[in-house]
């Protein structure tokens, strides 16, 4: 196989976009140190639109478009994702082709005065750009009040510095990779929280023609952190999962054993049905698959449908 001369990586713009594929690079550039690795920075609709949430706007796809048009057009040879903002019906002519080693999945809680999220009182607003965080929140944390909360980390945290939340919810990797660390109060446990499913995880996409690429990236990939996020996408993806849908699901691999647990709630997180399964890592997507319908059999069927008759009318 011939090495790579010159290798153009597609990337949004945000601080923490930037950072994962300067990451890629650094990888590929030990991986390959004939080539010239560079960055394409790209603002995406996604990043543009900070007064909706994603689930009004068109959801994850808006942050990958632009991406996959460079990719299309022969400007980049790769984009590099956040994997939990990879739409799961990824259609040709691209392809995920590989998984990086996960960070921490778990979501953190940020606050300028207080610990955790039970140490909040009554009526304190606490932000998420996450259906999924919301309604894990207002189902343990009844009397708090949740606000929607956009834009990229720094702007985020920026609204907390303002008073404008009395805590926010994050994802613990981009705080981490950010170097922000000391910003976490405290980790939320995936039995209080459940992650997206993705979530942690960087991911690889290309145009389904470049096999060149396909064998280049191939060491980048994560065996486990592959398995484990099958199995989660698989939920999602019968689930017809996107960011109008309250769901997680989390998958973790010990033993030779992979463990899945997953959810769907309504909003108000009045309504949550959960699911469990296990079994073979080989058998990564099957488990997936039988969550979702474990899920479905459970209720889910029915909260689904009534977000969408939400979705369907006028604002």
């Amino acid at each position: 196989m011939s090495l790579p001369q010159r290798l153009v990586i597609a990337t949004r713009a945000s601080r923490l976009a930037l950072w994962q594929a300067e990451h890629v690079r650094d990888r590929l550039r030990t991986l390959y140190p004939a080539c010239a690795v560079e960055l394409l920075t790209l603002t995406t609709r996604g990043d543009q639109i900070l007064d909706r949430t994603l689930s009004k706007v068109g959801g994850k796809g808006l942050f990958v478009k632009e991406l996959e048009n460079a990719l299309l057009d022969g400007r980049a040879d790769l984009a590099v994702h956040s994997l939990k903002d990879v739409p799961v019906d990824l259609q040709a002519p691209f392809e995920l082709c590989a998984v990086l080693d996960r960070a921490d999945p778990r979501d953190a809680f940020v606050s300028n005065h207080y610990g955790s999220l039970a140490d909040l009182p009554a009526g304190a607003v606490v932000g998420t750009s996450s259906l999924r965080r919301e309604s894990q929140i207002r189902a343990r944390y009844p009397a708090l009040t949740v606000k929607p909360l956009r834009g990229n980390l720094d702007t985020r945290l920026g609204k907390l510095d303002k008073g404008e939340y009395d805590a926010i919810v994050l994802a613990a990797a981009g705080l981490e990779r950010l170097g922000l660390g000391a910003r976490i109060r405290s980790l939320l446990d995936p039995s209080d929280s459940l992650p997206a499913a993705g979530q942690g995880a960087l991911g690889i996409e290309i145009r389904d023609d470049r096999g060149d690429m396909r064998a280049w990236l191939a060491p980048l990939a994560s065996a486990d952190t592959t398995s484990c996020v099958v199995a989660e996408r698989a939920v999602s993806r019968k689930l017809g999962g996107s960011c109008q849908v309250p769901l997680a699901a989390y998958a973790e691999i010990a033993s030779g054993t992979l463990s899945l647990r997953a959810l769907v709630a309504s909003p108000d997180g009045a309504r949550m049905v959960r699911a469990v399964r296990s079994g073979p890592v080989a058998q990564a997507q099957a488990i997936g698959e039988a969550a979702a319908q474990e899920l479905l059999d459970a209720g889910a069927q029915a909260i689904l449908c009534e977000l969408l008759q939400d979705d369907a009318q006028p604002d």
